[in-house]
């Protein structure tokens, strides 16, 4: 057994830079636990219409509505086991912004069915997402999106393309400074730009069991449907 994003990715995850694939190893098997700390450079998104969506998906912590330059960051990667006995790494983001901080969450899984790690964004977990991860020539971590699926009660919908939107991360180390660099970008096919934002963390390791999963760190309401 692997983490959750080793099983995914097979022998290409040993193409990484070894800091992330101590990064990305993560898991109950390894019993490590990753919080990052850090600034984002930036964080911006599209044109003026886009930002009532950004609002709506704030209220259950998917996306940030508000802009902003050199906001302080943290990132808490935590495994766990879920209420239907998979097991689930956090990516809880939070952004200190001027005006209180603002999350973005979301919890992980491997998908076998699927073959790909899924992307449940929320603290309900409503959205979910594919996620398709290559190692890049120089190391880098290359994330992009697939399907998006709603998911309410016994509402189970695909996401149209037209609202939906593309999610790429990058992710990569600098040897020279000691910290990783991040850049994410949101798009629609039609509309353009949405959001996103890039900047660079320090890494910490911490026993997973003893460090735990701290409150509010779980979804509210974790799905079953993969």
């Amino acid at each position: 057994m692997t983490s959750i994003f080793a099983r995914a990715m097979g022998d290409e995850f040993h193409r990484l830079h070894p800091q992330l694939q101590r990064r990305f190893s993560v898991g109950l098997e390894s019993g490590e636990a990753c919080v990052g700390r850090g600034s984002m450079d930036r964080i911006w998104h599209g044109r003026a219409f886009v930002k009532p969506f950004l609002a709506l998906g704030a209220t259950r912590n998917i996306l940030v509505p508000r802009t902003g330059r050199d906001v302080p960051f943290t990132i808490e990667n935590v495994p766990y086991t879920d209420s239907y006995g998979r097991e689930t790494v956090t990516f809880v983001r939070t952004f200190a912004l001027p005006r209180g901080p603002r999350r973005f969450d979301a919890t992980m899984v491997h998908s076998p069915e699927r073959s790909c790690v899924l992307d449940y964004l929320g603290t309900h977990q409503h959205l979910a997402t594919d996620l398709r991860l290559s190692a890049e020539p120089d190391g880098s971590l290359l994330i992009r999106s697939g399907e998006h699926r709603f998911r309410e009660g016994l509402l189970d919908l695909r996401v149209p393309e037209l609202i939906g939107g593309d999610a790429e991360v990058r992710e990569s180390f600098d040897d020279a400074t000691g910290r990783f660099r991040i850049r994410v970008r949101v798009t629609n096919r039609r509309f353009g730009p949405l959001f996103g934002y890039e900047g660079t963390f320090r890494a910490r390791y911490v026993d997973a069991l003893r460090h735990g999963v701290r409150a509010g760190l779980r979804p509210v309401r974790e799905e079953a449907r993969a």
